[in-house]
């Protein structure tokens, strides 16, 4: 599994679903049901003090896994993202890229 930080255009659906993504210059397609999680952040390294009336978002990280395929090869394999999404600013991140059971077995 590779860990990174990588800026990522997100499309959302109307209810802030992911639908797609462009990554790299290219354009990707969900090719399942993304998944969605929060993550608590390291607020007490990251955070000296947090604004009066301000919390949301502050601990948690919005996080989903995407099953994405390139938009025009319909026949390209599939990979496995996850993406942060910072609620304050909506900005989205890729965060790790998972390697496939079949790569993981023929590199063994």
């Amino acid at each position: 599994m590779g860990v990174l930080t990588q800026s990522v255009a997100v499309e959302c659906g109307a209810d802030g679903t992911p639908q797609g993504l462009r990554w790299n210059g290219r354009d990707y397609v969900l090719a399942e049901r993304p998944v969605r999680w929060f993550e608590r952040r390291r607020w007490w390294a990251e955070e000296v003090r947090a604004e009066k009336g301000r919390g949301a978002g502050l601990v948690d990280h919005e996080m989903w896994r995407l099953q994405v395929r390139l938009a025009r090869a319909g026949a390209a394999p599939l990979q496995t993202l996850d993406v942060a999404h910072h609620l304050d600013s909506g900005r989205w991140r890729l965060v790790r890229v998972h390697e496939h059971a079949q790569d993981l077995k023929r590199s063994a």
